[in-house]
């Protein structure tokens, strides 16, 4: 379950919290730390990295998230990783062998969608497992 702390993101592991208490399944949180991108010019890399206050800080805070979750699930598991989120979150789905991504949409459209892109439309098209895409001000599904 990828996480960006946002309320849409807070709406999908609500989703999955129900899901996995459901059937008993287990959840791993999943937050990745991406570079920043700058402008690009010949003396200056294309991106910063990160910091690595920025790495313990969502440490820290997928913790607390987790421990928050653990009530009435198996197991939550959480797993912080740095590189391009789409990607990071595709591959530890491999890596974990994950029967299902639940992925929050933050539902943005025309201009927006143009030029920030979607990263859970990035993640379904690439998914090795069915991926449930939580949409932002949408009804309760379970």
């Amino acid at each position: 379950m990828p996480v960006d702390f946002s309320v849409p993101s807070q709406e999908a592991l609500n989703f999955a919290r129900r899901l996995a208490s459901s059937f008993g399944a287990d959840i791993t949180l999943l937050h990745v730390v991406e570079n920043m991108p700058v402008a690009v010019f010949p003396e200056m890399p294309a991106y910063l990295d990160y910091s690595g206050e920025d790495f313990d800080a969502a440490e820290r805070d997928l913790q607390a998230l987790a421990a928050e979750v653990a009530g009435g699930v198996k197991t939550v598991r959480a797993i912080v990783r740095n590189g391009l989120a789409a990607h990071e979150i595709v591959e530890a789905a491999r890596e974990l062998d994950s029967d299902l991504i639940v992925i929050a949409t933050h539902g943005y459209t025309g201009w927006k969608h143009f030029c920030l892109g979607s990263t859970a439309e990035r993640v379904v098209r690439a998914a090795p497992c069915p991926v449930f895409v939580a949409r932002a001000k949408e009804h309760e599904l379970v």
